[in-house]
């Protein structure tokens, strides 16, 4: 897994010993497009076709074991957390990803994560994931709510119906 990460570091060529190190410590890697990059490496989409920006707050997850990490640092927490389950061959989900990623921006007070159903099919399946996008709307590591479907208004009623207050 090390090498994909840091295949991921050196792909986009930002901060690589700063991200190098995140690596090394556990830290959820950045939405910078890696999914669709191996995509691209392993014959699926363009590399930067879902490509998000550098400044994402979005968190992509690639492994089991990174999402685990990161669920059991919110779990206790009131915090919100937003997973958008997607896979790169999915128009909705590409048609959501902006969006997502602008929630994610005005948000700041929420998590939002994106997570591979093809990479990480698992754990797509522990939330019942069915159908993409799916959105599941997580607190204290519990769901309080979910949206199937690409429905923009849907998401963000949801996602201010639950936010902290």
């Amino acid at each position: 897994m090390k090498r994909i990460e840091y295949l991921h570091c050196i792909r986009t060529r930002s901060k690589q010993a700063e991200c190098i190190q995140e690596c090394e410590k556990g830290k959820p890697i950045q939405d910078k497009g890696m999914g669709s990059f191996l995509s691209s490496f392993f014959g699926g989409g363009s590399a930067a076709e879902d490509e998000s920006p550098e400044d994402s707050r979005v968190m992509v997850f690639h492994s089991a074991p990174r999402w685990q990490l990161h669920f059991n640092t919110v779990k206790e927490s009131p915090k919100l957390v937003v997973i958008d389950f997607t896979a790169s061959w999915c128009g909705p989900c590409k048609f959501m990803s902006p969006v997502f990623a602008d929630l994610a921006a005005s948000f700041t007070d929420v998590d939002f994560v994106k997570i591979d159903v093809d990479e990480l099919p698992d754990v797509a399946k522990e939330y019942g994931v069915q159908a993409m996008p799916t959105f599941v709307l997580l607190k204290k590591g519990k769901v309080v709510d979910r949206v199937v479907g690409a429905n923009k208004d849907e998401l963000t009623s949801k996602v201010l119906k639950h936010r902290p207050t």
